[in-house]
């Protein structure tokens, strides 16, 4: 699937430098996290980058609807 196809519902949205950082940030904790072996616990982290994504989501949903609402 086309990555900029506009009917996919799991594309990613336009990240803030903040939620760029905080994605990245957080990466390189699981990251970490994976290297000390794998039983290691991180669903805590997963939920928090899951959280961020899709907060960015809600975001872009909200602009959308807002600027739909001043074209009218």
């Amino acid at each position: 699937m086309d990555r900029h196809d506009s009917k996919s519902k799991d594309r990613d949205p336009q990240f803030t430098a903040k939620e760029v950082a905080r994605l990245t940030w957080l990466t390189a904790r699981m990251a970490k996290r994976h290297l000390a072996g794998p039983d290691i616990y991180q669903s805590d982290l997963e939920r928090r980058f899951d959280r961020i994504v899709d907060g960015a989501r809600e975001r872009e949903k909200r602009a959308s609807q807002d600027a739909d609402k001043r074209r009218r």
